[in-house]
């Protein structure tokens, strides 16, 4: 008879304790935002930082004492439960302040912001202070690079290994490693985030932004969050075609791998262009953007796509313009807006519906299935048809000129069926709850692949504070399954995980 399984449950608790200290840190700086801007929430923001970091001390404090030892089942419980414990927490400055009374929506906006979904339940964005408008940001900025990995820089001074905790947090395919250390693989990753950070920020402030405004885009770009400052997102900016123009490339640049930026910088450019994941998310990318480019030119109205500004430079440049930003935005995962594609024409609401199952690389801040598995599952589907005509030849998938292991394509079949399985579900879930086809179908899809925007009532000019609790608890749910890429919160869920074998 099997027994349960045994969890080191106090380096759990510890790791918690210390993700919320850190947690209570980003409160204290959004606290200190609040205080020079003079928005009248300091109070509340410091009282938010306070309480949360001594809860995080006070488990830390109690768990101190604890074997410095993580095991695989350890870091599959600290990371679902980090996120979880990190979203409870971040409501705090939103209660406390008033801007948003509801534990439900605070907890909403939250598990948004961290899972960088950028699905939001605010009416009017512009009339918060800026110490929640920053917060809001900083959620998407820790949860785009990853909560974990954050911790696993710092863990090595606390002693303990850090390696189940990344194998969780990033369970994809294509665990390339700039280091063979991972604690300086974190390290390394952090520093590259932070560095195109600053870099958009200062590019965002050149072109005519404001600080603030500046600093939030970009802390929401790099996550491909894409929680804005502004109601209308970056579509406030379509008189300023430059602004978008950068925000475009950096989204772009959040959507690569990361570990391509890295050799980017050590001026390794062969390694970029041989990389096929890379290839393909560009050619994806450049296709589809002349695609709907020429789809809005010759068939969209004019005043669909820009919002309330007027053209500045042509119709021609402003369909490129909204044609790439929008394909970006949603393949990338971002969830900015420049235009409502749902209003341009049914085949493009229809095309955009299907970015949504893209994603961007593996290695990157997207949400979504990732490109390298769209890359895998057709090289397999394809290598299907030569195994029946020869089924003794052994016909190897290959990727990037090696062969991949058939665990490997396994794993990436099955994340597949239980992907769409999940899509499926949350469909059906929200249609039970009461809303229409179109909006379950866009709602669950976009929850599910953090992307944000979605179609009927959850389209991009719309929000998610009509939905009813219950939707919203499991909008929720599908935010954190998808930002986790199922395994690793699926995997809490099944008796095998909590028996000794």
């Amino acid at each position: 008879m099997s027994s349960f399984v045994k969890l080191n449950f106090k380096i759990i608790f510890y790791l918690m304790g210390l993700l919320l200290t850190v947690n209570g840190g980003f409160m204290m700086f959004s606290a200190l935002v609040s205080y020079y801007y003079k928005d009248g929430v300091f109070s509340e923001m410091i009282l938010a930082g306070v309480v949360t970091i001594i809860l995080g001390g006070l488990i830390m404090l109690v768990t101190r004492k604890n074997r410095k030892e993580i095991k695989k089942r350890d870091g599959f419980v600290i990371v679902t439960f980090g996120w979880i414990f990190m979203s409870l927490t971040g409501t705090l400055p939103y209660i406390f302040t008033g801007v948003i009374p509801s534990f439900t929506n605070a907890f909403f906006e939250t598990m948004s912001g961290y899972t960088t979904t950028g699905a939001s339940i605010l009416n009017d964005i512009e009339i918060l202070p800026k110490g929640i408008l920053f917060w809001r940001s900083i959620t998407q900025w820790i949860g785009g690079m990853g909560i974990i990995v954050l911790a696993i820089a710092i863990l090595p001074l606390l002693g303990i290994g850090g390696m189940e905790l990344f194998a969780a947090e990033v369970p994809g395919p294509g665990s390339d490693k700039l280091h063979p250390r991972i604690a300086d693989t974190a390290k390394r990753l952090w520093l590259i985030y932070v560095g195109y950070t600053f870099i958009e920020t200062l590019f965002l402030k050149l072109a005519g932004m404001s600080f603030f405004d500046a600093i939030n885009h970009s802390l929401s770009t790099l996550s491909t969050g894409g929680f804005s400052t502004k109601n209308i997102s970056i579509g406030y900016w379509n008189g300023q075609p430059i602004i978008q123009y950068i925000i475009m490339v950096f989204m772009f640049l959040a959507g690569t791998n990361f570990v391509l930026s890295y050799f980017a910088f050590k001026t390794k450019f062969s390694k970029i262009f041989r990389d096929e994941e890379f290839r393909v998310y560009s050619i994806i990318i450049i296709a589809f953007t002349i695609l709907v480019s020429l789809s809005i030119y010759y068939e969209v109205d004019v005043s669909l796509s820009n919002m309330n500004h007027p053209m500045i430079w042509g119709e021609f440049e402003s369909a490129l313009r909204h044609g790439l930003f929008q394909v970006l935005s949603i393949i990338t995962t971002t969830g900015y807006i420049t235009a409502d594609y749902t209003l341009w024409t049914p085949f493009l609401t229809v095309l955009f519906f299907g970015f949504m199952f893209l994603g961007g690389s593996a290695g990157s801040t997207a949400g979504g299935v990732k490109i390298v598995r769209h890359i895998l599952l057709i090289k397999n589907g394809l290598l299907e048809f030569s195994r029946t005509l020869h089924p003794r030849a052994i016909l190897p998938v290959r990727y990037n000129m090696k062969a991949v292991q058939q665990p490997i394509v396994f794993n990436i079949l099955g994340f597949f069926i239980l992907y769409m399985l999940s899509f499926i579900i949350g469909v059906l879930v929200f249609s039970w709850l009461g809303l229409d086809f179109k909006t379950a179908l866009g709602g669950a899809a976009s929850c599910l692949g953090n992307i944000g925007p979605a179609l009927g009532d959850l389209g991009p000019i719309h929000n998610y504070n009509t939905l009813p609790n219950p939707a919203k608890w499991w909008a929720t749910f599908l935010m954190l399954l998808g930002r986790l890429e199922l395994f690793t919160v699926m995997i809490l869920l099944t008796p095998l995980f909590w028996r000794n074998r």
